[in-house]
């Protein structure tokens, strides 16, 4: 036929024949065309290729199959030539990973309680018990969960808040049956609850988050702070802050105020009453602490100590004898038990190690370390722990007193530079007190779907949000015990600097009555139920509460 040319018999191997040649003529940095479409030219217009739909037109040997990138290629030895089995392969991979995404999305309970597991083996009671232990650290989030809904907690009227405000003010003492039919209904229930989310903050700065203060820096970088370069208003802060720090201890030695929270940018501060944590005097708990703030405050004559430096050091001994006497009874060198006892004294290493250049007469020519970098090593275990949990000081009694004055005239108190500069600590409390500002923590209520035994059910989830105190945490969960018919859990957020607040640091105190301590102690503010479980001695160590669930008016928690 005249005109005719063979090579138009394979329009599909002609188009890729020409795409090859366009790739190999282009530079490496341009990108390919995509697959089956025309190469364009610099100006031309989008065309769509007429023959990228013939799929079952025959191909050139030697060409590879077009698929698209990042598919895998068939195995060896199955139907290759089968273009379906490629289009059907990719499908199936992907299909178990779709439907693992519902199940990773709403299962809620499992995913918190997954997120949450601690480091060591978490500490749950073998059997229920009818109140969790107190747990002094800071909340930056609760979350609880509960079959029942919690529409008793969402759109307060304007009389429900005023009056829960009141109850705060006055201390009022509510008490709610075991179950309540009509939580939403329940004026009383929705009146404490308001009461339950209140506390109080100085200094005030509404657009700032003035908690918490550690590591907060990037969250408060730009934004406005006209007393960062202001001399003069840094001290009249400082000033107001110093008379609403002095009003919260004297509430506090009079037993009005059952603890607050003194919340710098590089430590925390804990002033408990006595009474409180099994303790008869007052006490103040610092953490984390450096070498140089305990050298300061052994400076300014506080008394203080390092309790989970000193039980280390017991149980280092502890271990030293019962080693020992293994020695000993195996027939052992008696020399070696050194090893695992006590330290040896840094100021014998350095007699040892300078005792060679006398014998040799060379101690003169040798230039010997200072007396700085013989102290340095010698406090070398205590420089280790700086910034950590092991770093907690534990000040009693007139200490603490002393402590405050120090912490008033303290010039690194404050931060000299950042975001944070000039800006005095946080202090929070569960009373009012002079210069105090109440304010409310932020809760709502959300709902979702959890997959439970291949079904999915209905979750309804109440959300706190603010720094949560030891007292608040406790109303809370007498509140949804009654309005959650006994049966709900809960996820702890903690504020890692404050879990160290949990351990248990006064051995020495004599058995306290408890009954004298909650008298004393009626007029601090609390309910009679939560003072009674802060009065507890502290049994979580260095963790806190992470998982709270409460079944048939029974908890369990982990830690």
């Amino acid at each position: 036929v005249p005109g005719y040319s063979p090579g138009f018999q394979k329009p599909p191997a002609m188009l890729r024949l020409k795409r090859k040649r366009l790739r190999r003529s282009e530079p490496p940095a341009a990108a390919p065309p995509p697959c089956g479409a025309a190469p364009r030219g610099p100006s031309a217009p989008a065309r769509r290729n007429p023959f990228s739909s013939l799929d079952n037109a025959p191909r050139a040997a030697g060409t590879p199959q077009p698929r698209e990138r990042g598919q895998r290629p068939p195995p060896r030895g199955s139907p290759s030539a089968a273009p379906f089995w490629q289009l059907l392969e990719p499908v199936c991979e992907d299909k178990p990973a779709r439907r693992a995404e519902p199940s990773e999305r709403t299962d809620l309970l499992a995913f918190t309680d997954d997120l949450h597991l601690p480091v060591a083996v978490p500490e749950v009671p073998s059997s229920p018990r009818h109140e969790f232990p107190a747990d002094w650290s800071i909340k930056t989030r609760l979350l609880f969960m509960s079959s029942q809904p919690f529409t008793w907690a969402e759109h307060l009227k304007a009389q429900e808040e005023a009056q829960g405000f009141a109850q705060h003010c006055r201390a009022t003492e509510t008490n709610l049956p075991q179950s309540i039919q009509e939580p939403k209904l329940s004026t009383e229930l929705r009146c404490a609850f308001q009461q339950s989310l209140v506390y109080w903050l100085h200094p005030s700065v509404p657009w700032l988050q003035l908690f918490p203060r550690i590591g907060a820096d990037r969250r408060i970088a730009g934004k406005a702070s006209p007393w960062s370069q202001d001399e003069a208003l840094q001290q009249v802060l400082m000033s107001d802050w110093s008379v609403s720090f002095t009003s919260l201890y004297h509430l506090l030695k009079a037993k009005l105020c059952p603890y607050f929270y003194v919340c710098t940018y590089q430590f925390t501060v804990l002033f408990r009453a006595a009474g409180l944590a099994g303790s008869d005097v007052i006490t103040a708990v610092i953490s984390p602490t450096t070498r140089g703030l305990r050298e300061a405050m052994r400076n300014e004559g506080i008394e203080f100590s390092l309790p989970l430096v000193e039980e280390g050091r017991t149980r280092k001994q502890k271990n030293a004898e019962v080693n020992l006497e293994t020695e000993v009874a195996n027939s052992l060198e008696v020399d070696n038990s050194g090893e695992d006892g006590e330290e040896p004294d840094p100021s014998d290493d350095e007699h040892e190690s300078f005792s060679w250049l006398e014998e040799m007469g060379v101690q003169d020519k040798v230039k010997k370390p200072d007396t700085i970098s013989i102290k340095l090593r010698k406090e070398k275990h205590e420089v280790q722990m700086d910034h950590r949990p092991e770093s907690l000081a534990l000040v009693k009694g007139t200490n603490t007193f002393t402590l405050l004055n120090f912490l008033i005239n303290c010039k690194s108190l404050v931060a000299a530079a950042g975001p944070q500069a000039g800006l005095p600590p946080t202090l929070l409390s569960p009373v009012a007190f002079r210069g105090g500002t109440m304010q409310t923590l932020k809760a709502r209520s959300i709902n979702a779907k959890a997959r439970v035994h291949l079904a999915y059910e209905e979750i309804f989830s109440l959300e706190i949000v603010g720094p949560v105190m030891p007292h608040s945490l406790h109303s809370l969960t007498m509140l949804l015990k009654s309005a959650q018919r006994g049966a709900f859990s809960a996820v702890l957020y903690t504020h890692e600097p404050t879990a160290v607040f949990n351990t248990y640091l006064d051995d020495t105190s004599p058995a306290l009555n408890k009954e004298t301590v909650c008298k004393d102690l009626l007029a601090c503010g609390l309910h009679p139920k939560t003072l009674d479980q802060l009065t507890q001695c502290p049994t979580l160590g260095k963790s806190s509460i992470r998982f709270l669930e409460m079944k048939d008016y029974g908890y369990t928690w982990k830690s």
